[in-house]
């Protein structure tokens, strides 16, 4: 017997066929003799017109109102699926966040989860009842329903896991696993047996949509062991009821990983946008004074190249953000532009980072020079270059996006089996 938290998304609750899909799922486990939790999210586009429903009501609405209405979704899934739970014959009660509790901070509408009592959840266990959560809230210091950003029912699952000691956090989607890249992208990609925790919260953070980049880092750091699999796949098909093996990806500790590939995956990112600062004065300080209206207005710089002139007395800062955020960007500056001290700005749309990501690459020279080569063998220019231990991300032009994915993967063998 073990303890199992089970998450289902958007998608998989999306009506009740699909819900009474997903208690078939519960209810393997639970005839398994295994101490299930299940954490929902809201049916497919309910968070959407909920979202939008506030916005109707006012363009300036209270953040903790907003919280009120949009986790009513995650609400009516769970209690749904404990009634459809309990007309199988499984004994199931729903949860809302705040009666475990789930305490976060009282940052409403993005809220970060501080701590959970698993020991209600526990007790229930013993007495073989099943726990369905409504994911994406908790309880904020002001005694409110806070939620926890778009996602948010993976970093839930994640932390229930972490809270009542589960042996394995198993996060259903509309995907069958963690693939080398997007198989819309690539067809040859091919689906990852397990991937290291580092390796995926890179590919989380730099473009890949498996999983919300919050449930990875929690994931990481109380080690839970976390299966992403399809929540479409037949709940009694083979294979679907083995405990070490199930159909999918495992997102584990790296020691787990005995054969470690020199690269594991190709992440990419479109929307991205550049702006340089030209003739920035060269004096302790600036950077701050650049990047802290920025930090102030919410907005995630990401690549930062800095070129010193020949005389040391300016500097062009170059950086990138979400395209999303120029506007915003770029009146930051505007106002902090005395303060600064530069003579222009640029900046530039319709740009695509791509990465490439392997926790072996900490110990094989050449990585870098390989991508590099094959780009400019396609007649791909490079714009701006990260690296990290584990990662390399390329800033190319939008229309390269994705012959650059499919030349990458193909260079370093990701499309052998």
């Amino acid at each position: 017997m073990a303890r199992i938290v089970m998450k289902f998304g958007g998608t998989s609750v999306a009506d009740l066929d699909r819900i009474r899909n997903v208690a078939r799922h519960v209810k393997r486990e639970v005839d398994a003799g295994h101490e299930v939790a299940v954490v929902v999210s809201a049916m497919a586009g309910k968070t959407n017109e909920l979202v939008n429903w506030t916005r109707e009501a006012s363009a300036l609405h209270d953040a903790r109102e907003y919280d009120a209405v949009v986790a009513s979704g995650e609400q009516v899934t769970s209690g749904l699926l404990a009634i459809t739970l309990q007309s199988m014959g499984v004994n199931a009660r729903s949860w809302q966040g705040w009666q475990i509790p789930i305490k976060t901070d009282n940052a409403h509408g993005a809220a970060r989860i501080l701590d959970i009592d698993g020991t209600e959840l526990i007790r229930r266990f013993g007495e073989g009842q099943v726990a369905v959560v409504s994911g994406f809230q908790g309880i904020g210091p002001d005694n409110r329903i806070a939620t926890l950003g778009r996602g948010g029912s993976d970093t839930s699952a994640v932390a229930i896991a972490a809270g009542v000691n589960a042996d394995r956090c198993d996060i259903y989607t509309d995907v069958d696993g963690v693939y080398t890249t997007d198989p819309r992208i690539e067809p040859s990609a091919r689906r990852l047996r397990k991937i290291a925790f580092e390796e995926m919260l890179e590919m989380a953070s730099l473009g890949a949509k498996v999983l919300q980049v919050r449930s990875v880092e929690l994931a990481m750091v109380h080690k839970v062991r976390t299966f992403v699999r399809s929540s479409f796949a037949e709940p009694d098909a083979p294979g679907m009821d083995d405990f070490d093996n199930p159909p999918g990806t495992l997102i584990c500790d790296e020691e787990e990983i005995v054969e470690q590939e020199v690269v594991t995956g190709i992440a990419f990112a479109k929307d991205e946008a550049q702006i340089s600062l030209r003739r920035v004065a060269d004096r302790p300080g600036v950077s701050a004074a650049i990047f802290g209206p920025l930090a102030e207005a919410h907005i995630n710089v990401d690549m930062i190249v800095q070129n010193i002139s020949e005389d040391g007395s300016s500097t062009d800062m170059t950086f990138t953000i979400p395209s999303g955020d120029m506007e915003k960007s770029l009146a930051a500056l505007e106002k902090a532009k005395e303060t600064i001290g530069f003579d222009a700005v640029q900046s530039e749309l319709g740009l695509v980072k791509v990465s490439v990501i392997g926790i072996g690459m900490r110990s094989h020279a050449g990585v870098a020079a390989t991508a590099f080569q094959a780009l400019a063998e396609k007649g791909i220019n490079i714009k701006a270059i990260t690296t990290s231990e584990i990662k390399i991300s390329i800033l190319i032009d939008g229309p390269y996006g994705e012959l650059a994915v499919r030349t990458l993967h193909s260079v370093y063998g990701l499309d052998k089996t």
